[in-house]
């Protein structure tokens, strides 16, 4: 075998069918991916949705943020069309590339058959010689070189046998290793521009590029929020840890994204000098004269009046003002969202006695609120039917009778369609229907909570300091299911009698969806609870009530348990517990507690007499939490989606998704037990896990598990849960390295240090008397 060497695509062919396949690697898909689409609406889905004059103008607003996408998707179109005609010229070029050199046939050149006699070889030369000798005016210089060539490899023995051996009458060539780039690449006239255009990219786009990215990204957060914002929320967090709805709205117009220094988007109009002290003049109690800083600088103000004009629905200059409060607008969930962050994670510091103030639940429960205030353009005092189309302050009043009081969206859905359409009778039948589409695709949360100790002998028994995990299970409906009409019944039962049977997947949605309506039903509005606390003698009404039967970490002798702790009687309880589970006789205390705890997490609380069928199930309750755990996690490394429902919304500039904010709070200490989890994809249904530690001190704890919408106003709710925490066992001090933690973890006594954070019921109690 020959030597090895480098060299050159002279021709240029190897070159060819590098940028052929790099060229089709990016068409291919390309093509597929970024090729404009007409979407085509649906008729169907036009007449569902709303179709009141604001949706309208939302529409004719989110088409006109869009101007050059028309120009866009022609200039993809043509990029994508010219890099196909580019391609299939490079496919042309390549297929008239030597296909001869890479098939030689010697007999093929000089049209002879196989066998031929060496005087028929002769006499096929010498004729095809005098017509492509270079020489004459046919001739072919490269044809002949083929040709003469070929008469040797043919005539001569040894480049015959070499032919017939190697496929070449010069015999085996020597290995080559060529280079997929033209020669002229690397010629000395052209070295000037190679190496110009190499400097070009390398040495300057390619740095510039990655600096503006990097220098970018330093100064954005994780959701695109100014790390300079971030930074002043926590400054005024931390300074007024009780703050009031007002003033949450001030340090969320002194965002830095508002300001022209630190966001190029923001505009300053010189009609900004009339315009804005015009409008801070129909708005009262704007504090506009606070002299702290940036509260008072003029980006802030000029934010804050939009914010409040955008709440009180004021109609602007729609070529300046208004244009400035969609942008501010748009903005505002994704600072909101944060500023919840901060509030959260001052709340942890405090826990951890880095921060001396610990920030008061209702600050970040103002920042919730906001969100769902910003989006449907309306202050939380107001109705909120007032987010219904069509209807406003003057019309209102309809909604208020001697028989019926309708104060919210809920309330108006379970009503039956003659009185709803009594009640709006001062509508057209198509303003009717365009209420009916908006209420009926609102959501109605089924709110379900279950509370344990996971990787515990006994998940429902609470001991002191024990991890608490509290799974919230949200299953999302559309609010149509809450409709009272008799002529959705009868449609109904008429598909029934046409069907005749339908098959067991719908039987068992029909099912679901009967049982999620029946829990809206039975489950009692988060006002009227408010209104309930806020009486008289409510304490005895919420003492004696009973919890909800879908809350399943309730026992039935928590009461018992309950007046046990009110005369100091736990250390004999707990003792008389020990003796009868050492002596076996437990039958009693499994049976109670088998009664109201869940199915899934108790299957092992039944008597010590099947052994081997206990076993069994035990294994498979916890194999199947297993399999649930490894699911949750791979949903969590696979990323959490942004999709769940489009929110009805016209005064918002963009299109809205609903989202949900899940937390644990204990309203009696006015604290926070757990950071709020924010759910964006409650499509259908979602499982969440909040997990907090139990109190330090026995007694009967009652908890709060608070769900709030960033969508619409009205739609929160809260359930309450009563932890009945024992005494932790003792830990056993035989090994001398407990001995030596147990000294590090002493306290010093008379520092207040010793003082739980949480208040139980007992405490209230005592200090009533």
């Amino acid at each position: 075998m020959g030597g090895q060497k480098f060299q050159y695509d002279e021709s240029g062919g190897t070159f060819f069918y590098f940028l052929l396949s790099f060229l089709a690697l990016l068409l291919i898909p390309g093509t597929y991916y970024w090729w404009p689409r007409k979407r085509k609406q649906d008729p169907e889905t036009t007449v569902k949705e709303c179709q009141c004059d604001d949706c309208k103008k939302k529409k004719l607003l989110l088409q006109s943020n869009e101007p050059w996408k028309g120009t866009k998707q022609l200039f993809i179109k043509l990029l994508i069309i010219s890099g196909w005609v580019i391609l299939s010229l490079l496919a042309y070029k390549v297929s008239q590339f030597d296909y001869e050199y890479a098939n030689f046939d010697p007999y093929e050149i000089l049209g002879v058959p196989l066998g031929s006699s060496q005087a028929e070889i002769k006499k096929s030369y010498r004729k095809l010689s005098l017509i492509l000798h270079p020489d004459k005016e046919t001739g072919n210089e490269k044809a002949f070189m083929k040709l003469t060539k070929a008469y040797q490899a043919l005539t001569d023995d040894e480049a015959r046998r070499n032919w017939e051996k190697y496929g070449n009458p010069d015999g085996p060539g020597a290995m080559s290793f060529g280079i997929a780039l033209p020669s002229w690449i690397v010629e000395k006239e052209n070295s000037v521009w190679v190496l110009g255009l190499y400097a070009l990219v390398f040495m300057v786009a390619l740095p510039t590029v990655v600096g503006m990215w990097w220098y970018k990204s330093i100064r954005y957060s994780g959701d695109q929020v100014l790390l300079d914002t971030t930074q002043m929320y926590y400054y005024f967090f931390h300074k007024t840890p009780s703050m009031a709805l007002k003033r949450v709205i001030m340090i969320l117009a002194a965002s830095l994204e508002f300001e022209k220094k630190h966001n190029g988007e923001i505009v300053e109009r010189p009609t900004d000098n009339e315009e804005v002290p015009h409008l801070i003049k129909q708005i009262s109690n704007l504090s506009e004269k606070n002299r702290e800083r940036p509260l008072c600088f003029m980006y802030s103000i000029k934010a804050r009046a939009l914010i409040h004009a955008h709440l009180n629905r004021i109609e602007l200059n729609s070529e300046t003002l208004d244009k400035d409060r969609q942008y501010i607008v748009k903005k505002c969930p994704y600072l909101i969202q944060e500023m919840v962050n901060c509030v959260s994670q001052l709340i942890l510091l405090a826990y951890a006695r880095r921060i001396p103030r610990l920030p008061n639940i209702e600050t970040i429960e103002n920042c919730m609120k906001l969100c769902p205030m910003i989006v449907q353009g309306l202050w939380e005092f107001k109705s909120p039917l007032l987010q219904l189309p069509h209807i406003n302050e003057d019309n209102i009043k309809y909604f208020s009778s001697k028989k019926r009081h309708i104060k919210s969206i809920q309330q108006f859905a379970q009503l039956k369609n003659d009185e709803r359409r009594k009640i709006l009778r001062f509508l057209s039948d198509e303003q009717y229907e365009d209420i009916m589409k908006v209420v009926g695709k609102m959501p109605c949360i089924d709110f379900q909570v279950r509370s344990e100790v996971i990787d515990d002998e006994n998940p429902t028994e609470y001991t002191a300091g024990a991890i608490v995990t509290v799974t919230v299970t949200l299953i999302r409906q559309n609010m149509s299911i809450l409709f009272g009409d008799d002529s959705v019944s009868e449609k109904h039962e008429q598909q029934d009698t046409q069907t005749f049977s339908k098959p067991e997947e719908e039987e068992e949605e029909d099912k679901r969806e009967e049982q999620v309506k029946k829990n809206c039903e039975v489950k009692k509005p988060v006002w009227q609870k408010q209104q309930k606390r806020g009486k008289k003698g409510g304490k005895k009404s919420a003492k004696n009530q009973k919890p909800s039967g879908r809350i399943v970490n309730t026992k039935k002798n928590e009461e018992k348990t309950a007046t046990a702790a009110t005369e100091n009687t736990h250390s004999k309880h707990e003792t008389s517990r020990k003796t009868a589970m050492e002596t076996g006789d437990e039958s009693e205390g499994s049976d109670d507690e088998a009664d109201h705890s869940d199915d899934d997490d108790n299957e092992d609380q039944h008597s010590q007499g099947d052994t081997k069928g206990s076993t069994a199930e035990d294994d498979d309750t916890e194999w199947e939490k297993f399999q649930t755990r490894l699911s949750k996690r791979e949903k969590v490394l696979e990323g959490r989606s942004k999709q769940s429902h489009s929110v009805h919304c016209p005064f918002f500039p963009e299109d809205k998704q609903e989202y949900w904010w899940v937390y644990i709070s204990d309203r009696k200490s006015r604290t926070l037990l757990t950071s709020p989890y924010h759910v964006t994809a409650l499509v259908e249904e979602e499982e969440v896990q909040l997990k907090f530690t139990a109190p330090r001190w026995p007694g009967v704890y009652t908890f709060t598990v608070c769900l709030r919408s960033d969508s619409y106003l009205g739609f929160d709710q809260t359930h309450d849960i009563k932890l009945d925490v024992k005494e932790a066992p003792e830990v056993p001090t035989e090994h001398p390295q407990w001995d030596m933690l147990d000294d590090e973890e002493e306290e010093p006594e008379g520092d207040g240090s010793d003082i739980s954070e949480f208040t139980t019921d007992e405490d209230v109690e005592e200090d009533q008397d």
